[in-house]
């Protein structure tokens, strides 16, 4: 069954989060489709997953690219998944796709000081769980790191 995790950003940005859980579902053998809601976010989340770390970068590609079947990590607007992954992130308010139970996890991740995207993952969490989903929801402790709230 298809886990929905939703992780909600407080203190730290979406640029620090998002490539340590990409690194954890790669670890565990995933491929991954980070889907936004802009071409601007996708070109600078390109960039920066080449160089968010001194001594790390996260193997990807954008889905323009004409390997797009082939990278481990694949960013895209698009609701499609060419590179077969089993993991699928959505930020930027991206909605849960009708093709979810195809996945083995859903990660949604929301910006807790933007009331629009509040009531929206509000939304989407009573929309997962009408579905069957496994939801569970993520807050950030003081030490940088999650704890599971739900």
């Amino acid at each position: 069954m298809t886990e929905i995790l939703f992780y909600h950003l407080e203190r730290q940005p979406l640029e620090r989060v998002l490539p340590a859980l990409i690194e954890k579902s790669l670890a565990r053998g995933w491929r991954v489709v980070v889907q936004a809601a802009s071409d601007e976010r996708i070109e600078a989340l390109d960039a920066h997953l080449w160089t968010y770390s001194d001594d790390s970068f996260l193997p990807h590609g954008t889905w323009r690219e004409g390997e797009a079947r082939e990278q481990p990590v694949l960013l895209t607007l698009d609701a499609d998944n060419p590179n077969n992954a089993a993991v699928r992130f959505l930020i930027d308010g991206v909605t849960v796709p009708p093709d979810a139970e195809s996945y083995q996890r859903i990660v949604l991740i929301f910006d807790g000081e933007d009331p629009e995207a509040v009531a929206a993952a509000r939304e989407q969490w009573r929309e997962g769980k009408a579905r069957g989903f496994e939801m569970t929801y993520w807050q950030a402790n003081g030490e940088g790191g999650w704890r599971r709230m739900g």
